[in-house]
Parts: C-alpha cells; sequence; structure tokens
C-alpha cells in the first residue's frame, strides 16, 4: 500500500512539473526575447538564447519607457486597479455584512443575485455598457471603478458573505454595548477579523483588473486615455510594423509587478477561499 502511494506521488510530481514548466515557459521567452535585438526575435533565434551578436541589453526596455505613453498607461492602469479594488472590498464587504445579519426574504434574493452576476456572459452587456458609460461620465480611468464594481461585486460577496457567516455575534453585540454604532462595529471589529478573506479577494480582484483588455478597451476614449493592456496591442512602429523588442519588455514590465504580488500573497489567497468556502 505504502509503494502504490509512493508511485502515485511521484506520478502526481511529474504531472504537476510539466505544468509548471508549461506555465512558465511563456514567461521565460518574453523575458529573454526582451533582451534580443529586433532581427533576432523576427527570425528562427526567437527560440534561442541571446548571443553576444543579438544581446540588445536594456535597450528595449529604455525604448519601451520613453515612447507610446508606457509611463502614463502605467499610471492608467495602476489608479484603475487600486480605485476599482478599494470600492470592491469596502462596499462589498459592508453588503455580505448586511446580508449575513438581516435574514429576511429579500436580503436572500440578493445574495443570489450576486451570485447569479459571476455566470452572466460579458458579451450579454458589452454592446448597451459602452454607450451607458458615455452617458454617465464613466469613460475615464477615475470613473470606470463603478463599473467594475458591478462586475467585481459577484465574487467578492460569494466570499465575504462565507467567512461572515461564522464571525461570532458576540464581538458584535460587545462593540454596540461599548458604544459603538454600526459603521465603528463594521471597520474597528468585523473587517479586521475578515482580513484573511479581505486579502484573498483583493489580491484576486488586482489580478483580473491589472491585466483587464476588453471592458477599458470598450469604454474608455483611446485617443485620452490607454491602459498597459491596449497599449500593447498598438505598441508599433512606422507602417505598421510591430516593434516586438520594445513590446516584449512592455509585456514583461507589465507582468513582473503582478507576479510578484502573487507571490509574496498567495498563502493569503489559499487562507482566504478555505475561509470562505469550507466554512460556509
Amino acid at each position: 500500500m505504502a509503494r502504490t502511494e509512493r508511485i502515485k506521488n511521484r506520478i502526481l510530481t511529474v504531472v504537476l512539473g510539466i505544468l509548471c514548466v508549461a506555465w512558465i515557459y511563456p514567461v521565460v521567452m518574453i523575458l529573454l526575447n526582451s533582451l534580443k535585438e529586433e532581427r533576432a526575435i523576427s527570425t528562427s533565434s526567437i527560440f534561442q538564447l541571446p548571443a553576444s551578436e543579438t544581446f540588445a541589453g536594456l535597450q528595449n526596455y529604455i525604448t519601451a519607457l520613453t515612447s507610446r505613453g508606457f509611463l502614463s498607461a502605467f499610471w492608467y492602469s495602476l489608479v484603475i486597479t487600486v480605485t476599482s479594488v478599494v470600492l470592491i472590498l469596502v462596499c462589498c464587504s459592508m453588503c455580505a455584512w448586511f446580508i449575513t445579519r438581516v435574514k429576511t426574504w429579500w436580503t436572500k434574493a440578493l445574495y443570489y443575485l450576486f451570485v447569479f452576476s459571476m455566470v452572466v456572459p460579458f458579451q450579454m452587456l458589452m454592446f448597451t455598457l459602452s454607450s451607458t458609460a458615455d452617458k454617465l461620465h464613466l469613460n475615464n480611468p477615475y470613473n470606470i471603478c463603478i463599473i467594475y464594481l458591478g462586475f467585481g461585486a459577484g465574487l467578492a460577496v460569494f466570499m465575504f458573505c462565507g467567512f461572515m457567516k461564522y464571525v461570532p455575534l458576540e464581538l458584535e453585540e460587545a462593540s454596540m454595548i461599548d458604544g459603538c454604532g454600526p459603521l465603528g462595529t463594521f471597520f474597528h471589529v468585523v473587517l479586521p477579523v475578515t482580513k484573511p478573506t479581505l486579502i484573498s479577494v483583493g489580491i484576486l480582484e488586482t489580478m483580473w483588473l491589472w491585466n483587464d483588455y476588453l471592458l477599458p478597451y470598450l469604454v474608455l476614449d483611446r485617443k485620452k486615455y490607454m491602459t498597459i493592456p491596449i497599449l500593447i496591442q498598438y505598441f508599433r512602429g512606422s507602417f505598421g510594423k510591430v516593434e516586438m523588442g520594445p513590446m516584449m519588455a512592455s509585456i514583461m514590465m507589465t507582468v513582473l509587478p503582478i507576479i510578484i504580488v502573487y507571490l509574496f500573497c498567495q498563502k493569503y489567497i489559499i487562507k482566504g477561499v478555505m475561509a470562505g468556502a469550507v466554512k460556509g
């Protein structure tokens, strides 16, 4: 029996190792090609390591930073991500607290509506969304967070509700006895307790928002504002030629921050998902 388990574990290790290599390989290829000259990327040398005659150093990164509006696109992506994540965390955690504490038929219906919103395809809404965003002046990086709140609320409310069902009610009652109102109880008692779910939801939403392409492409005025995913598509030189070197460098600079965030915070994702799913 022990031998069978060892064999299963070895097979599983090999399979997971292959999957890991398959996931890491594209990132490694982007990194290597971001250090090559243009002529090496556009030929069969794309799969080879940088050589002395094809090594471009940091020139592609310098070109990416100093042209095509990369820094402004990075700023817009950062603004959209930060404002949207903060809004989702605050509003959805308060909504989940209300749903779990006020047990009526319409709070149950509200909860199921949030859950149902996760399975509604975005393509059903994108045509009317663009015109609605224009009418409500949500077509800029500083107001688009309102739209992202609607799309990100389903998962956030679902996870917060699963965790808050098991937050001891006695903590809230004790804070109210000490003179805290509903807002004071929420921000000083409930929110700190939900830290694992708060962090995991924040990381998941950050990864989605930072890499999102379709919603900003439909809503934002591309003559004024471009996020990084949109900018990479338009990374072209004269006569429509794609500048592969700077494009690879910009992709690497875009991917690297979110990889670092995920590597440092993946343990909180596991804790938050377990707290919100297993307990619920």
